[in-house]
């Protein structure tokens, strides 16, 4: 008798003395782990590119996913204090080239109007009415005007999120306002890096908010 039929008789005889034992129709254990896989790797490829998410994907946004447009680029800035330019006085480094691309056609220059376009960008509320973020402060602050977004420095302490403009001169962001009505800003460009900045409460002479 071949090896085969004696296990297919053991098998038989186990079958008779317990018909629970038989056994469910096999399934390969080396073809069930990558199908499995594939499943996963689907739905995790779908999560990382769906448009609704990407925007949000970063770690600083992590925790405001559900907050104002205005917390969102307050949690990005904060992740990016400390960036430099490269070499100091180039007005460029590598991040600094991400922070223009969230503009339209500008080249390496003053940066600061850059960087906030890129935190609107970001955060999913890109700046100017195409989203074409701004090369300039002054093209910023005329497109707020425009569109009812400007608010006068002499109109009250502002919010945490706002966008703050010196003129035509400089824009940064609040990240908060002390119970003394000091302003604590983040700022790009600010000698030569994304760096944080404190005012009393006129903000150092600020022109300007632009609440996005």
């Amino acid at each position: 008798m071949s090896v085969e039929a004696v296990l297919t008789r053991i098998q038989e005889i186990r079958t008779g003395l317990d018909p629970q034992a038989a056994p469910a129709p096999a399934t390969s254990p080396v073809t069930a782990a990558p199908v499995t896989f594939a499943g996963q790797l689907g739905t995790a490829t779908a999560t990382l590119s769906s448009p609704a998410t990407s925007a949000l994907a970063t770690p600083a946004l992590a925790g405001v996913q559900g907050g104002t447009a205005g917390q969102r680029m307050v949690a990005l800035a904060q992740a990016e204090v400390g960036q430099a330019e490269q070499p100091p006085g180039s007005n460029d480094s590598p991040r600094i080239a991400e922070y223009r691309s969230s503009t339209a056609g500008s080249g390496i220059g003053p940066w600061c109007a850059y960087f906030t376009s890129w935190l609107g960008r970001q955060s999913g509320a890109p700046l100017g009415e195409s989203g074409q973020g701004f090369g300039s402060v002054g093209a910023l602050a005329a497109w707020a005007q425009r569109t009812g977004r400007g608010i006068p420095a002499s109109a009250g302490p502002p919010q945490p999120g706002d966008l703050v403009v010196w003129g035509s001169q400089h824009v940064g962001i609040v990240e908060s306002v002390g119970a003394d009505g000091s302003v604590h800003t983040i700022e790009g460009n600010s000698s030569d890096a994304v760096t944080r900045r404190s005012y009393g409460p006129d903000a150092g002479g600020a022109t300007a908010y632009v609440r996005v």
